[in-house]
Order: C-alpha cells, then sequence, then structure tokens
C-alpha cells in the first residue's frame, strides 16, 4: 500500500462498516419516541383512576394495571424494537458514536406531545431542547471521525461492573430514604444513569458472545444488565407520573449516553487516539447538553414541581 495512503487510513479511526451504526440508532430513536408517548399515556390514566402516589413510586397494584392499558403496551413494545434498534448499532459502532443519536427523540417526542396534548412549548423550554440535541449532535459530529471500537478487557469489565454496583445501591437507598420528596427529575437522571451501563454491558456482552467467551464473567455482566434494566425501567415509569414524556426522553437520551460515553472515554479508551481539541468539545458538548436537561425540567409547562 502506497505510505501516504497507509497513513490517512491510520488517521480515519472507525471501519466504514461502523456507520452502518447511526441509521440504525436513528431509526431505534423514531421508536423509543414513539413507545415513550404511548408509556406517558398509560402511566397518566392508570395514575388518574388510583390512589395519587406522587412522589411515592408506583405501587405494585398500579404496576400490574399498566398491563391492561393497550397504550402502555404498545409503547413498551415499540420501546423493546428502540431497544433492538440500539443493540444492533452497537455492535457495528463504538458507543460514544451511535449511542447519543437518540437524541433525535427528544425533538419528535416533543412535537408529539405538544400537539397530543394541545400544550404549547415555552420560549425557555424550545431553548431546553436545542441545548440537548446541538450538545449531542456537537459530541458525535466529532466522535464520529476520533473514536475507536476496542476489544473490552476482564479487568475494564469489573471496573464497569464494581461502578455499576455502587451505582444501584446508591439508587436503592435514596429511593428509599426520599421517595416521598422526589420529583420527575430524580427518576429521569437516575433512570439515565441506569441505563448508560445497560448500554455499556450490552455491547460487551454482544462482543463476548460473538467471540464465544461467555464464562461467569460475561454471565455477572448479563445479571448487572438486566437488574439496571428492571430498575431503570420502573424509575422511567415514575418519572411518566410525575413529568411530561419530553422531559423523561431528555434525561434517557442525554444523560443515558453521556455516562456510556464516560465510560466509554475513561474506562473502555474509545477515546484514546482524540487529540485534545476534541476532548475539550466533548466536555463542552456534554454540559450543553445535560443543563439543557435541567433547563427543560424547570421550564417545561407540563412540570409538576
Amino acid at each position: 500500500m502506497d505510505p501516504d495512503l497507509s497513513d490517512l487510513s491510520e488517521q480515519i479511526a472507525l471501519d466504514p462498516t461502523s456507520f452502518i451504526g447511526i441509521p440504525l440508532a436513528l431509526v431505534g430513536a423514531v421508536f423509543l419516541s414513539l413507545g415513550a408517548q404511548f408509556q406517558h399515556r398509560g402511566v397518566v390514566k392508570v395514575e388518574a383512576r388510583t390512589v395519587d402516589t406522587l412522589g411515592k413510586g408506583l405501587s405494585g397494584r398500579q404496576l400490574a394495571l399498566l398491563l391492561a392499558r393497550p397504550s402502555w403496551v404498545i409503547g413498551t413494545v415499540m420501546l423493546g424494537l428502540a431497544i433492538l434498534f440500539q443493540l444492533s448499532s452497537l455492535y457495528f459502532a463504538p458507543i460514544i458514536v451511535v449511542q447519543p443519536l437518540g437524541a433525535i427523540a427528544l425533538v419528535i417526542t416533543s412535537i408529539l406531545n405538544s400537539r397530543l396534548n394541545h400544550v404549547k412549548l415555552n420560549r425557555k423550554s424550545i431553548i431546553a431542547i436545542v441545548m440537548c440535541v446541538g450538545g449531542v449532535f456537537l459530541f458525535v459530529g466529532v466522535a464520529a471521525f476520533t473514536a475507536v471500537d476496542r476489544p473490552v478487557t476482564d479487568t475494564q469489565l469489573v471496573t464497569i461492573l464494581v461502578i455499576l454496583a455502587v451505582v444501584l445501591a446508591l439508587a436503592g437507598v435514596a429511593f428509599g430514604l426520599f421517595r416521598r420528596r422526589i420529583r420527575a427529575i430524580f427518576y429521569v437522571i437516575m433512570a439515565g444513569v441506569l441505563y448508560g451501563f445497560v448500554a455499556t454491558l450490552a455491547k460487551v456482552v454482544l462482543g463476548r458472545i460473538e467471540q464465544g467467551e461467555f464464562e461467569w464473567l460475561t454471565f455477572t455482566c448479563l445479571l448487572g444488565l438486566l437488574l439496571a434494566t428492571a430498575l431503570g425501567a420502573y424509575f422511567v415509569q415514575n418519572a411518566y407520573a410525575t413529568g411530561p414524556p419530553d422531559l423523561v426522553i431528555a434525561g434517557l437520551t442525554v444523560v443515558d449516553p453521556m455516562v456510556a460515553v464516560v465510560i466509554g472515554i475513561v474506562v473502555l479508551g474509545e477515546a484514546s487516539q482524540a487529540p485534545v481539541w476534541a476532548n475539550g468539545v466533548f466536555l463542552l458538548a456534554g454540559v450543553i447538553a445535560v443543563w439543557g436537561v435541567f433547563m427543560l425540567a424547570r421550564n417545561h409547562p407540563q412540570t409538576r414541581l
């Protein structure tokens, strides 16, 4: 190969097939948006017909009633499809490239929620949404050409599992102690954090299964993934009961990828080839996007404060 072409190929971090993950992630975002809208409708109807649980968490009876709501079931199926497309995108591309693309779901959800519930978004809410999406896409724009996809070592995997165990414990303690004072933003942030670990562990499990390495560590990953998914799903349902669907999606599509990205950069070394300026852009984009979530939580016309 020509030396110049060889040097050029080394500068292109992603294999061409990795870009297949981008359209898959975008399709998943559409299903995520529709699923959130349907699930939110189901949760609101169940909560309206039972004892108010604002700040206390949905009861077991209410969770059972959700299974009888067609809108909630349809939303759950759509979220299942969103997860399927998300996992497919993670198979082809690094976490820090495709995971943030779910932010497009925030735009779709905001438009749908505004039309279906006849709620006009105020100026500050629109600015917050633009910050969320703009920050995420700025991040992806840089990551797509600087990220590298590396196999996960056992040491890295143990590190991720230990951090997840600490997060699960803290989430459980916080919910147990402060559940009567909890509002939507807590559920949104915690669900986003947990799903960030879910995305990371899902990519790890897929990679190990492909390599035929299904041993105790992979099984532990799968167990942690299922536990984080279950607790995250419970937090999401409570977030629907205390806030609008676009706030929930803002948390899931901003906090979720930011957590996965931090793991990808700090633990997995996916940004090891990125220049110094790219790391600065990553930090700036993350701050903009996360601040947008808090702005949306404070200024959305449907948020219960």
